[in-house]
């Protein structure tokens, strides 16, 4: 008999997200589930790992179902314990999310549905990374529920390059104005902060960052941000090396060695 497929599950939600939940259905439809996921709300923390605490962890009991493990850390250590730890073997895909709000442009660097997926790479392991552009606790995830199963089919059967991991945000629209996917490049922009300055009840300083997303090519078809934009799912493949080459040679020149 064939085996069937393993794919570890996470997010930076947390375990009570519903995005994660909408996944771990998703997911159920292609092969044997293992999730392991942060015990609580991990956004932003892109790869950021723990190195000075212990990482504890709760397994959740699920039946027969699934495997279901909960740990104190970022959704990069969730990943790192899962495969070095608590996975049978080596697993055939893992996915991320679905993260509530989006990842598209200058916010993968930031997000921590990406980091587990960019992690899961680096093994390796082809990986995804689902969000929409809803931030709010009842976000509705149908458009992904519908539609996420074509590119997971895909690359289960053909796979990623080595160390490359897909990154997919969804629009926030209904049914029949959704264009489908478009494969296309993350946007050039920065995020402008700002921080919201408050006190506590006790006169302690405290602040909240804020801010607005600024778009640098605003008018590139091509881009993730246009795509959202146009009721289209974007898809951009991610593989981290951040050498700039170009400068390579403009530094050697410059520099004499």
């Amino acid at each position: 008999m064939k085996e069937k497929k393993l794919i570890l599950v996470s997010n930076d939600d947390g375990v009570e997200a519903r995005g994660l939940k909408h996944l771990i259905e998703i997911a159920k439809n292609f092969g044997n589930v293992f999730v392991v996921a942060p015990e609580r709300g991990q956004s932003g923390k892109s790869h950021a790992i723990s190195l000075v605490e212990p990482l504890r962890v709760r397994r959740i009991e699920m039946g027969d179902k699934f495997n279901f493990i909960a740990v104190n850390g970022s959704p990069v250590d969730c990943v790192k314990l899962a495969i070095n730890q608590f996975l049978p073997r080596k697993p055939d895909l893992m996915l991320s999310g679905i993260n509530h709000g989006s990842n598209s442009a200058i916010s993968v660097i930031y997000s921590g549905t990406m980091g587990a997926a960019i992690e899961a790479s680096l093994y390796g392991i082809p990986a995804i990374g689902f969000s929409v552009q809803d931030h709010s606790k009842n976000a509705n995830f149908d458009l992904v529920d519908e539609n996420a199963g074509i590119i997971i089919k895909d690359v289960l059967e053909n796979g990623l390059p080595h160390q490359v991991s897909l990154n997919i945000n969804f629009p926030v629209v209904d049914k029949k104005n959704f264009n489908g996917y478009k494969v296309c490049s993350q946007t050039k922009g920065v995020w402008k902060e700002d921080y919201d300055k408050r006190f506590d009840p006790y006169g302690g300083e405290y602040y909240w960052l804020t801010g607005e997303f600024s778009n640098q090519e605003k008018n590139n078809q091509g881009s993730d941000e246009w795509a959202l934009k146009n009721n289209y799912a974007a898809i951009v493949p991610i593989k981290i090396d951040f050498t700039e080459y170009n400068t390579i040679e403009i530094l050697k020149s410059r520099l004499n060695f």
